[in-house]
């Protein structure tokens, strides 16, 4: 049994394989929501995320050759995410700036009939 098994058995946390699915479920999870628009959901499952990140990351599993082929599988995956993040981070930036300019009209309007 490899080290890094040895240390999760004996802490009770999963093996390092599972790990990875469990990591590229959130991810996975977090695209559907942000499909969604759920922002503060996905914010949650970052958490999340990150924390698994970190136990992977100590147990060096992404570093073997052996999983080459998953380590791209997360990384284009963890991509997709933060394309669907930015796109939509840029259509809220895009309705908001559409609520201030009315407000910003309606205002003018208020001012005009009560000022006039």
């Amino acid at each position: 049994m490899s080290t890094d098994k040895q240390t999760y058995m004996q802490t009770g946390s999963a093996e390092p394989e599972s790990l990875l699915d469990d990591l590229q479920n959130l991810l996975e999870k977090q695209m559907k929501l942000i499909q969604r628009g759920r922002i503060s959901d996905v914010e949650l499952l970052c958490r999340q995320a990150d924390s698994l990140v970190n136990d992977i990351n100590r147990t060096g599993i992404l570093e073997r050759a052996e999983h080459k082929n998953r380590r791209e599988q997360l990384l284009t995956l963890y991509n997709k995410l933060c394309l669907a993040i930015t796109a939509q981070k840029a259509d809220v930036s895009e309705k908001l700036s559409r609520i201030r300019k009315g407000k910003k009209t309606i205002l003018a309007y208020r001012n005009n009939v009560h000022g006039g």
